[in-house]
């Protein structure tokens, strides 16, 4: 027979798990009955970019499509242009990814101004010499790097962007630069016709070819580019941090109680960004002292 542990009168019951479970999940509700807000590093919500340095992440690329695709890629690496079902309008700017084969992981590839894309089997995008798209290297090289060029549109003033691609030619200057393209094609194709057919049995196929040898006066790319939110740094907040690191002149003289030296300002100037401030001001402080001593 197992022996049970000693009880005592007033000794307060082990509540049942239960009950323990509801009470943590009612503990996710506020007392107004909303759902508290979840962690900013869980944000899955879907923004756009405000420069190329921002690429990061997962990312997706809207093509200049009618209605608009998304690029994409199988698990065998090939590209290719598939359609949205998580879009508003079909306004661009409101796609969101539904497959994970339209998602990409952007990130920079570093001291060449480039970026790459990896897709979801593991395969980075990459262009040949004469504009052919895969992804099918598991490693960077050449030609997975993509330069992010963005622009505004002359008659719609919208923000768009472009890929510039290996297919490139850089002995042309600007004139040889190649880009990530969708090129629609609709072909009629004959059949047999029926009581329904109203055109002849005549039937439009639309494909879509995905280049990356595109010219950049050509709307063909155009791109519309997403990423997730919880991986755009945080501009503004850079701006604010460096115009609180400006100190004019006239601040420092007052700060260490007397005119200062060139060499001076350069150096609290420099405290003053690294975060040593106060530290030197009172070293300046010692030093003018010690030079009015001395004279």
């Amino acid at each position: 027979m197992p022996v049970k542990p000693l009880s005592f009168k007033g000794d307060k019951k082990p509540s049942k798990k239960r009950k323990h479970q509801h009470e943590t999940s009612s503990a996710l509700v506020s007392t107004s009955g909303d759902v508290t807000t979840t962690d900013p590093q869980e944000d899955t919500t879907w923004t756009t970019p405000d420069a190329a340095t921002d690429l990061s992440g997962p990312t997706i690329l809207v093509l200049s499509t009618s209605p608009p695709t998304v690029l994409s890629s199988d698990a065998h690496g090939n590209v290719f242009a598939s359609p949205l079902e998580n879009i508003v309008e079909s306004v661009p700017e409101t796609a969101e990814p539904h497959d994970v084969r339209q998602v990409w992981v952007a990130s920079s590839v570093a001291g060449t101004g480039q970026i790459s894309l990896k897709a979801s089997h593991g395969g980075y995008l990459s262009c040949d010499g004469i504009g052919v798209l895969g992804a099918r290297r598991e490693a960077r090289g050449h030609e997975e790097g993509f330069v992010v060029e963005q622009f505004t549109t002359a008659d719609t003033n919208k923000t768009r962007w472009r890929l510039r691609t290996a297919a490139s030619k850089p002995a042309d200057g600007e004139q040889g630069r190649r880009y990530i393209s969708a090129v629609t094609e609709t072909q009629t194709t004959t059949s047999s016709k029926t009581a329904d057919d109203d055109d002849g049995g005549k039937k439009k196929r639309v494909s879509i070819s995905l280049r990356g040898d595109g010219d950049a006066a050509s709307e063909n790319t155009h791109l519309v580019i997403k990423m997730q939110a919880r991986f755009k740094p945080q501009i503004q907040q850079k701006k604010e941090t460096k115009a609180k690191e400006k100190i004019s002149r006239r601040e420092l003289e007052q700060a260490v109680g007397r005119t200062l030296e060139d060499d001076e300002v350069k150096r609290l100037k420099r405290a003053k960004k690294e975060g040593t401030y106060y530290e030197e001001v009172l070293d300046v402080r010692v030093k003018g002292k010690h030079d009015k001593f001395a004279s």
